[in-house]
């Protein structure tokens, strides 16, 4: 998807130089109240962070174009209707399975999802999960060893663009899902614990076409289970 504002390289370090700092995102972007527009959240962590997994590039392309541009696609189709004094997430909601409200929805989902996806990693993740989270998954799965297995595959067999998710079903139940395009399990009743992109622009400048490889290494080496844990809890 294209961006309308050019990407500003230097404008994007500068305040990525702040990001260290931030150590939570909002789940939803935020609106300072009902009739201002929304944000693009800081991400929790630098542009270089996430090296050599996902590279500096790809992060401020990623961010500081794509996201950026569902922010502000959805500030300039909300005004005037409905929806505008909804939050980010009863907005995803109200426009879910309409296609008169497509292009809201698509926006709006996808500013969540990415938002999601940013706290879903961190610098030295992956590995293993902490206890509580580790036996829900061992009790659903299995074992860690099965999950990953089933999260790699499910994820990385998604045709197109979307998205791979582990989330809590509403019978409590730990499942691997993944949607396409701008669909989120939000519209579905199940709580997102994780999530990986799998959207091209995510990790092609990366890998080329090797989606299995950028999936694997998200996995193994970025995955943040103390925010899949916190989403468990309070899910």
């Amino acid at each position: 998807m294209s961006d309308p504002c050019p990407f500003d390289r230097r404008r994007f370090l500068q305040s990525a130089s702040t990001l260290a700092l931030a150590t939570a995102l909002p789940l939803s972007t935020s609106r300072g109240h009902a009739a201002a527009p929304f944000t693009l959240p800081p991400l929790p962590y630098t542009d270089s962070a996430l090296d050599p997994v996902i590279s500096a590039t790809t992060l401020g392309f990623h961010y500081g174009k794509h996201h950026k541009a569902y922010v502000d696609n959805l500030n300039k189709l909300v005004p005037g209707t409905p929806f505008a004094d909804l939050s980010l997430e009863e907005i995803v909601r109200a426009t879910a399975g309409k296609p008169e409200q497509a292009a809201i929805f698509n926006n709006a989902a996808q500013t969540w999802n990415h938002t999601f996806y940013w706290r879903s990693m961190r610098a030295g993740g992956g590995g293993k999960p902490p206890a509580a989270l580790a036996k829900a998954i061992d009790e659903s799965f299995g074992s860690f060893d099965e999950f990953r297995k089933q999260f790699a595959q499910v994820t990385t067999s998604q045709f197109g663009s979307g998205w791979g998710w582990l989330v809590r079903d509403t019978g409590g139940k730990l499942k691997v899902v993944k949607t396409p395009a701008a669909e989120t399990p939000l519209t579905q009743g199940a709580t997102p614990l994780l999530t990986i992109d799998i959207w091209e622009h995510a990790y092609y400048l990366d890998y080329q076409n090797r989606r299995a490889d950028y999936v694997n290494a998200v996995i193994d080496r970025l995955l943040n289970w103390e925010f899949a844990a916190d989403n468990l809890a309070a899910g």
